[in-house]
């Protein structure tokens, strides 16, 4: 059995009592004393920490780096401008995801990319197979990197005494470069919870300094450590897909309800013919997020049946602790999509109701 890797905050975790697992091969904390629904209500209602650091990061540079991600990724990294990010796709000639990431332009020949942790090899691979082709070069920069996420409404005043910069003046999806507590970083309002707040990426040595500064800064905010228990409850809510779960080499961008991030119409890009082919033929399944009408909980994993017929399985699917109901996504084929279709989840040999509900299930008002 192959060692767990570390993040530089492993013992940070273990002194606050983290409850740490096995996930996609790194020792995480899936939660602390408090527990996952106190977790996530505190970031809701105030703030939350995360420890982010097992995520990928791989960095682009080169006169033609915008033209190696374009001929890559679904979205339009053109329209970018210096200091903005993007949500997009790395997709195979099927259409389908070789992972969903980040993409953040530096300059014109600078991109930063924050991509999924068990997917951070394979991703540094597939992008350096295609660079040949290009006036481009392609680094694994993981190891230069913590992570931390800062989630929740009260993220910004939280940060704003650690650091320099106005964070008011940092739009969504924008970032700068600066520092926090005096450590060079990056600072982006990105998040993976449905709330506002930051990702900072800085060097790893300065890991439980600048952890603990944000904690000691956030105390008096009701800020939370939290682990991946309250992560996944939080993206969940706000219908962010996980890849694994909602999202894999076998689902297109189309069929996970992700059009948006599909721009067909910028150019070639691998996976545009069998996306547009897609597109005009219509898909015949589609990603939908449910509700639970009975009592019970549809996990991850539990068949859907539709007249008595299996017709999916939830792909993610828990108690959500915010708006105290049973929640869930799934693939249904398209005639049985629309808000308010009825279907059934089995629960260990139990069949609950449930329906077709308009997502996101939580969106933060402003």
């Amino acid at each position: 059995m192959s060692q767990l890797k570390n993040t530089s905050l492993n013992d940070a975790h273990r002194r606050l009592g983290g409850r740490m697992i096995d996930f996609g091969g790194w020792d995480m904390p899936v939660q602390y004393a408090a527990g996952t629904i106190e977790e996530h209500l505190a970031v809701r209602a105030a703030a939350g920490l995360f420890d982010v650091s097992h995520m990928g990061e791989i960095e682009i540079r080169g006169p033609q780096s915008l033209d190696l991600i374009q001929r890559l990724a679904t979205n339009d990294a053109g329209k970018l401008n210096d200091g903005q990010a993007q949500y997009t796709a790395l997709t195979y000639p099927e259409g389908t995801f070789v992972d969903d990431i980040l993409v953040h332009r530096f300059a014109p020949d600078h991109y930063f990319l924050c991509v999924n942790a068990s997917n951070t090899d394979k991703d540094f691979d597939w992008i350096n197979s295609h660079a040949a082709d290009f006036d481009a070069q392609v680094a694994n920069v993981s190891a230069n990197y913590t992570q931390l996420a800062i989630q929740g409404p009260k993220a910004l005043e939280i940060l704003q005494p650690l650091t320099g910069v106005d964070l008011v003046a940092i739009k969504y999806y924008w970032f700068t470069r600066d520092s926090v507590d005096g450590v060079p970083a990056i600072i982006a309002r990105t998040g993976y919870t449905g709330e506002d707040g930051f990702e900072i990426y800085f060097d790893p040595n300065e890991s439980e300094r600048i952890w603990n500064k944000v904690l000691e800064s956030g105390k008096p905010r009701g800020i939370l450590p939290c682990g991946l228990a309250a992560r996944n409850t939080l993206r969940l809510e706000a219908k962010m897909a996980l890849y694994g779960n909602d999202i894999d080499s076998t689902t297109t961008v189309l069929e996970a309800d992700l059009g948006w991030i599909c721009k067909l119409n910028k150019g070639d890009f691998i996976g545009r013919d069998r996306l547009v082919q897609q597109k005009e033929k219509g898909v015949t399944r589609k990603l939908i997020g449910f509700e639970v009408t009975d009592k019970g909980i549809a996990r991850d994993h539990y068949p859907i049946f539709i007249n008595g017929q299996e017709a999916g399985v939830v792909t993610s699917g828990s108690h959500a602790p915010y708006l105290k109901k049973s929640i869930g996504l799934g693939y249904l084929p398209i005639e049985h999509t629309g808000i308010g279709t009825e279907f059934e989840v089995d629960v260990r040999g139990r069949r609950l109701a449930a329906q077709v509900a308009q997502t996101p299930f939580y969106k933060r008002s402003g």
